[in-house]
């Protein structure tokens, strides 16, 4: 266990590669500069297993009440994500209020994104197994029965006593990146133009 993935932690996990026809190692330095010029970024991603209102904004909130940092976990992974690199103009914290992005950050090919104040290469092992979903219709459930197939993302809380399986159940997952979220958490985006 390390100081980042260590019982009674809440991190958000996600599956990291090419997107909107970007290489990982581009998004990282763009968004690494985007840091150092506007005190965060926003890390565009897609898809309802963390939806920003029923999902992510609340695990982070309840995480938060404890005086613990959230984490955003990241497993670099091979992606053919070729859609357009469409930048988002406005982002909402609650989908009807919307405020301009500031310019010196650009979120590209995103539905939503998460708000990071950090970033940075890291080696941890995560091990799925030993993890809980946080929220959603599916809390509860053990993380390496929840990530399978399309899903790539998830809010999960580290077990402080893994549950016992009569199997051998190995789920260790490499993790390469590491973000520190920072309040809203994440949000709506949009290109009203």
């Amino acid at each position: 266990m390390t100081t980042i993935i260590r019982p009674g932690a809440g991190i958000l996990y996600m599956k990291v590669g090419k997107h909107a026809q970007e290489s990982l190692a581009d998004i990282i330095k763009r968004k690494s500069e985007e840091i150092k010029k506007a005190g965060f970024s926003m890390w565009g991603y897609g898809g309802n297993t963390c939806h920003p209102t029923t999902m992510v904004q609340p695990f982070a909130e309840d995480v938060q009440k404890s005086g613990a940092p959230i984490f955003l976990c990241m497993q670099a992974m091979d992606s053919k994500h070729e859609a357009e690199p469409l930048r988002a103009h406005e982002y909402s914290v609650d989908g009807l209020n919307w405020q301009e992005i500031p310019k010196d950050i650009n979120v590209l090919g995103s539905r939503y994104a998460l708000m990071i104040k950090s970033l940075r290469e890291e080696d941890h092992v995560l091990k799925l197994h030993e993890t809980r979903v946080a929220v959603g219709p599916n809390a509860g459930r053990v993380g390496s029965r929840y990530i399978k197939g399309r899903v790539d993302k998830a809010c999960l809380l580290v077990d402080e006593k893994p549950e016992l399986a009569n199997q051998a159940e190995t789920s260790d997952i490499n993790i390469n990146l590491v973000a520190e979220l920072v309040d809203p958490y994440s949000v709506f985006l949009r290109d009203p133009r």
